[in-house]
């Protein structure tokens, strides 16, 4: 059970075990220098704001050696449109449109000059059940 908001470790240690999110970037093992990372990906958590004015976002990037469990709650529709904010490797997905016309609706509202789109395909979808879904 979720502890009180007055024990705040013990809160913020249960939120980490129990939290939940949009996956919104992958990226492969990557080395900076001599340093080496290891593959990850990235959780979209919350937006806080008000009138309509997203004053923040909260993310979350967890590594592929984390010893914390995730399960998949939903997968995206077939047909549903992915826009990411740039193409090629470890970009990163800023909306979900239900079709093709949502997401180019959407794009004219917010801008995105460098946004690619990606439609959720039925193999997709088959080859994620099948195999499992993979950060690299």
């Amino acid at each position: 059970p979720r502890p009180p908001e007055r024990f705040t470790r013990k809160l913020s240690a249960w939120q980490t075990h129990n939290s939940k999110g949009r996956l919104i970037q992958k990226q492969g093992e990557r080395g900076i220098g001599s340093v080496s990372l290891s593959a990850s990906f990235t959780l979209h958590e919350a937006d806080y704001g008000a009138g309509g004015v997203i004053a923040i976002r909260v993310h979350r990037t967890f590594s592929l050696d984390s010893t914390l469990d995730f399960t998949v709650l939903e997968r995206p529709a077939i047909g549903s449109v992915r826009i990411f904010e740039r193409a090629g490797a470890g970009a990163e997905l800023i909306h979900l449109a239900a079709h093709r016309q949502a997401a180019e609706e959407w794009l004219s509202r917010h801008g995105s000059p460098r946004a690619v789109l990606e439609e959720v395909t039925a193999d997709e979808v088959g080859a994620d059940i099948v195999e499992g879904r993979a950060v690299a």
